[in-house]
């Protein structure tokens, strides 16, 4: 179950980091990515919405790349 958009607060800023394959014969691979908030519904609620694929991952990647490095450099200080 998706989260739909009348649990959404009015102008709500909506992050989501959920990851699903859904089936989708119309797709190459058979299935499609989608988040655990139904972006169409959300969008008519909210202020912002991050999509998925493409939203919060690229920076989580970032940071947890960045944390690494960071405890890299304090290991050999």
């Amino acid at each position: 179950v998706q989260i739909k958009g009348s649990w959404i607060k009015p102008g709500a800023a909506v992050i989501d980091v959920g990851t699903n394959a859904v089936d989708d014969p119309s797709k190459k691979s058979g299935y499609r990515l989608v988040g655990d908030v139904d972006f169409g519904e959300a969008c008519q609620v909210a202020g912002w919405v991050t999509p998925v694929p493409g939203g919060v991952g690229p920076m989580t990647v970032a940071m947890l790349l960045k944390n690494t490095l960071d405890g890299a450099k304090r290991a050999i200080e």
